[in-house]
């Protein structure tokens, strides 16, 4: 196996690669992964992040699939941290709220909150970094998905339902 690139996570990879099939799965990358005080990284993420960058659709990465990953986490660690302001490894409703402002989403507080409540950690409003990937791809999966239907970019679609339960369950 060609590990060529930067040495040291070729090395961070090859430790991970627990089963040595030159490939990660979602378990093997929930062990390499911390939030902010070292917790480990959700099994939703890492499925979320494997899904992401498995070019094969193999269930797992590649070294290679990998190298974009470590890239991928390292754009997200810094945004995240620009928005969490308090320095507290989480961010809450109102650090969100700025972060999709930032991103170009403009939501009503009611939508910010509900998208809080579905990505915090129970009984916090507190959402790790991990949350806060799996909270940014799905909704930006979700908007997509909606603006194909948005033929003329109003921020209105009509489908069926069936239409829209393909919309949500193609874009979680």
């Amino acid at each position: 196996m060609n590990y060529g690139g930067n040495p040291e996570l070729a090395a961070w990879f090859q430790a991970v690669d627990s089963d040595r099939s030159g490939r990660i799965s979602a378990n093997e990358l929930q062990q390499a992964l911390a939030n902010g005080h070292w917790s480990r990284f959700s099994t939703e993420a890492c499925r979320t992040l494997i899904t992401l960058f498995d070019r094969d659709n193999s269930g797992t990465i590649d070294f290679n699939e990998f190298q974009q990953l470590y890239g991928f986490i390292n754009q997200w660690r810094a945004a995240f941290q620009m928005y969490d302001r308090d320095n507290s490894q989480a961010i809450d409703g109102h650090e969100l709220a700025q972060a999709l402002v930032q991103m170009g989403y403009r939501l009503s507080p009611p939508t910010v909150n509900a998208l809080c409540h579905k990505f915090a950690t129970p009984g916090t409003m507190q959402i790790t970094f991990d949350n806060f990937i799996v909270a940014c791809v799905r909704l930006n999966k979700i908007t997509n998905a909606f603006k194909s239907r948005d033929q003329s970019g109003v921020g209105q679609a009509t489908f069926g339902y069936e239409d829209f339960l393909q919309l949500v369950v193609n874009s979680s």
